[in-house]
């Protein structure tokens, strides 16, 4: 006689309790079982289940004019002006666009569940966690089922409007993330290029260099060995927060040092970039982002605080320690016939994380 396999051995040696925990008792809670099962109209009525399938697809596909219309609000209702109607008006609306997608979506779901996939009650008892080849087999099994029963396969225009309201519903999100970055202007052709942007920033030829944030320019006696300054361009100062004032200290921001000259390593194509020892590099650290404020004046390393990473003064702020790629930008400067420090140039590099340069 062929030896018969048990498939549910190892399961059943996981159901046996351990000694000292299992408690017998007399009167143990009776399995009050499953209920009798009650049909659903739409079990017991095919025109019930037609309307059905039917408010579904319709659903979905009102999520899909959902999409679009919050997609045309973002159009119909610009915010430019400025103004708060238009910018109340704006949010109103896309926002009954969008509710309207994920809403029609979350009642189209519950409805197909309830009303139209199968109303069966499973017991599933307890198994250990891997099962049997078998096991697994039969699990690929349940899923086609599944998906026969439900109709996702059978049921096309449940299915494509579906996919079609979920496909939608992240237009919206795409057009406003958008809508996050300004837009180029015949005033300022450059606004809605980053890489641009990061690329120039206020400092120009002659422009000296001041104390952040009054502004008051710096002359190159007063700035000791050993000392850190914190610089912006004179200019910026005056600037409103309207104009923009956030936006280009951001980027035009300067750590200003003395050193002994002698210590400075610097290559022939950067030799007038410092002048007596001052060197000045973007306080912009370009791993993320963050303000490199912290100097070392014995070492004359610069230390971000947000992920530790240190570049060398000396030898052209390289980075020595930390997730940074790349050297801090330096500022070309000199003395004007007052004896006030001004930038040479602009910076030669993209300030700010390393991404910025990869264009």
């Amino acid at each position: 006689m062929a030896h018969e396999v048990d498939a549910l051995e190892h399961e059943r040696e996981s159901w046996k309790p351990s000694s000292g925990l299992a408690v017998v008792v007399s009167d143990p809670v009776r399995n009050p079982e499953l209920p009798p099962h009650r049909e659903r109209m739409t079990d017991k009525d095919p025109a019930a289940m037609t309307r059905a399938v039917r408010t579904i697809y319709t659903l979905f596909y009102l999520s899909v004019a959902g999409s679009i219309w919050a997609i045309a609000a973002y159009m119909l209702f610009p915010i430019e002006s400025g103004q708060i109607v238009d910018i109340r008006a704006n949010n109103l609306f896309i926002g009954l666009g969008i509710a309207l997608a994920l809403l029609a979506i979350g009642i189209a779901a519950i409805h197909w569940s309830k009303a139209v996939m199968p109303d069966k009650e499973h017991v599933e008892d307890r198994h250990a966690t891997r099962g049997r080849d078998e096991t697994r087999a039969a699990a690929i099994e349940v899923f086609e089922v599944a998906n026969e029963e439900s109709g996702f396969g059978r049921r096309t225009m449940v299915r494509n409007s579906l996919i079609a309201a979920l496909v939608a519903s992240v237009a919206p999100a795409v057009v406003l993330f958008r809508g996050l970055a300004p837009f180029n202007t015949p005033t300022n052709p450059i606004a809605g290029n980053p890489v641009a942007l990061l690329s120039h920033t206020m400092w120009e030829p002659g422009m000296r260099l001041a104390h952040d944030p009054t502004g008051e320019p710096i002359r190159a006696a007063d700035v000791t060995i050993g000392s850190a300054v914190h610089v912006i361009p004179q200019p910026l100062a005056a600037l409103s927060h309207e104009d923009g004032y956030l936006e280009e200290k951001a980027k035009a921001i300067v750590l200003l040092m003395r050193l002994q000259p002698e210590d400075l390593i610097e290559p022939a194509d950067r030799a007038d970039w410092s002048y007596d020892g001052i060197v000045a590099y973007s306080k912009v650290c370009t791993h993320v982002g963050c303000p490199v404020a912290l100097y070392e004046q014995l070492t004359h390393h610069l230390l971000c605080p947000c992920h530790q990473s240190q570049f060398d003064v000396t030898d052209q702020a390289k980075v020595i320690f930390g997730p940074a790629a790349r050297p801090l930008p330096q500022l070309p400067i000199t003395v004007d016939a007052d004896g006030y420090l001004v930038a040479r140039s602009d910076f030669t590099e993209p300030v700010g994380p390393s991404f910025w340069e990869r264009h």
